[in-house]
């Protein structure tokens, strides 16, 4: 009985090997040497992109708040309430 538990434990376990465990690791080590390389070009232009936009934003909102001072000076503490 024990040889026949052996024997049906056996074959998957070699398949495991052949084919499995080698497309593992070629995986595993392929997505470990893209995350080392870094941000690609394309990446780098999408953070700048978003980095003006925040900027411009930033100045918006500043406006935006400078205005408001302006016309409505208590528009600050009628926001907390």
């Amino acid at each position: 009985m024990d040889v026949a538990v052996i024997s049906m434990l056996i074959a998957p376990l070699i398949l495991f090997v052949i084919f499995v465990a080698p497309i593992w690791v070629i995986l595993h080590y392929r997505s470990r040497n893209k995350i080392s390389e870094g941000m690609s070009q394309e990446d780098a232009e999408r953070v700048r992109d978003l980095a003006q936009q925040a900027e411009r934003m930033r100045d918006r909102i500043r406006t935006l708040e400078n205005l408001l001072d302006a016309e409505h000076s208590n528009w600050r503490q009628n926001d907390r309430g």
